[in-house]
Parts: C-alpha cells; structure tokens; sequence
C-alpha cells in the first residue's frame, strides 16, 4: 500500500508540474491541424490503426494478469504527457519536446505506449491546441508507434548484448527520441517534397530544422527516464518482477 501511495503521488505530482507550465504560450512541433494534406492525412492515420488494436490487447492481458500495475500504467501515460507537452524554443527558430514513451515502452512494450501515446496526443490535441485531429494519425505513428518500436529494439538488444540496465534505458530513450523527430522530418518531407531535390532535400531541411535542439533534449530524456526507473526499482520491485524487468529471485 505505501509503494502505491507513493506511486499516487509521483503521478500526480507530474500532472501538477504539466499544469504549471502549461500556461506558458509556446508553439507545438506536433504536426497542426489541417497542415498535412488529406490524402497523408488519412495515409498515417490506416497505418497506426492496427498498432492501437495490437496495443488494446496488449493492455487488457498485461492487466488481466498483473491488475496491481494499473497504477504503474497511469504513471507511463502521466510521464508521456508532462514531457511531450513541455514546447522548447529550438535554436532554429521551431520548437521541440521530449516524447516520454521510453518509460512506457520499457515498463509495458511498444504496443502499450501505442495506446498510451495516442490518448495523450488525443487529449493534447482537444485541449491544448497541440497537434490536431486530421493529423493525430501522423502524429501518433511518429510520437506512440515508431518512438516505442526503437526505443524497445534498442533496449532489448543492449539487454542481449549484456550491457547494464541503467544505460540500456539511457540508450533507449534518446535514441526512441530521437527516432520520432526522424520521421516526422521524413512525414513532412513526404507531405511537402522541395521542388528541387525532392524528398530528400525536403527531409534534411525538416531535420536540420529540429536536429541541434532534440539532441540536448534527448539526452535530458534518457536522463529522467532513468531516474524516474530507478525510483520505481527502489519502491515497486514487486510490480516490476510481476512485468520481467526484474528477474523474480533477484
């Protein structure tokens, strides 16, 4: 009970900190409303639905078998939610955040920070004017399907390679950063190609446009996704062995 009561208030001590900064104006680098046009739009959108009926099931057997993370689950969707709504003036003159589905992806897998990722977005998107409906499939495919997907290959093949856990999750979570302004680089250069070029000169514009900041971000990152770990490691040992971070005789 006192793990779970700390776990409470972590949580809703992140949701407090989203709320205080959120009232401070600043532009969202998730793709706005209405800018994609529709046939991307709906492009993006018929790729990322099997991912969210892939990540449903997931979620409904993780907590058909282990009910005691829900509280856990609650925390991987406050942590996206917090970081990926924090805008930072890029260098560049755009703006960039952190994703926050390295914590996700490690606690759940790639397919629960499928779901997890896209209802922040959703919620994002309804309430804060960031990102937007039209664009919620582009969005999520780069944010909550392709973010999770490297940030778990990566993981799990540092894991294999019998590198420790602290810089396993490091390595994850900027790299599953990192990954997602990629390909919204890659989204956009698709949407918008330069006329001379092409996609490609279009894709280095896009990330040249987001690289110099979310490198720096990245690493704050992978910084937070291993403190708030290892803050679940010396609290909720228990709930961890349950989802195999943990070995269970350890």
């Amino acid at each position: 009970m006192r793990n779970r009561n700390k776990l409470a208030a972590i949580t809703i001590a992140f949701v407090c900190y989203f709320w205080i900064n959120s009232i401070q104006p600043a532009a969202a680098m998730h793709i706005m409303e209405g800018f994609l046009p529709l046939k991307w739009a709906i492009f993006w959108w018929v790729l990322v639905l099997p991912f969210l009926a892939a990540g449903l099931r997931s979620i409904q057997k993780t907590i058909k078998e282990h009910p005691e993370t829900k509280m856990m689950l609650g925390l991987a969707g406050a942590f996206t939610f917090v970081l990926s709504a924090l805008k930072i003036p890029s260098v560049t003159g755009s703006s960039s955040h952190p994703t926050g589905v390295g914590l996700g992806t490690v606690l759940f897998g790639p397919l629960a920070m499928t779901v997890l990722g896209t209802i922040v977005l959703l919620f994002q998107a309804l309430l804060l004017a960031h990102g937007g409906i039209t664009t919620l499939g582009a969005n999520a495919f780069s944010m909550a399907v392709a973010g999770p997907l490297i940030t778990y290959v990566v993981y799990k093949g540092c894991r294999k390679m019998n590198i420790g856990f602290t810089a396993a999750v490091f390595l994850a979570a900027f790299l599953g950063d990192l990954g997602t302004y990629t390909l919204t680089s890659l989204q956009l250069a698709l949407a918008f190609p330069a006329e001379i070029g092409g996609v490609l000169a279009s894709f280095m514009k896009f990330a040249g446009i987001f690289s110099l900041t979310q490198v720096s971000l990245a690493l704050c990152e992978g910084i937070l996704t291993v403190i708030v770990m290892n803050w679940l490691l010396k609290y909720n040992t228990n709930e961890l062995k349950q989802l195999s971070i943990v070995e269970k005789g350890a």
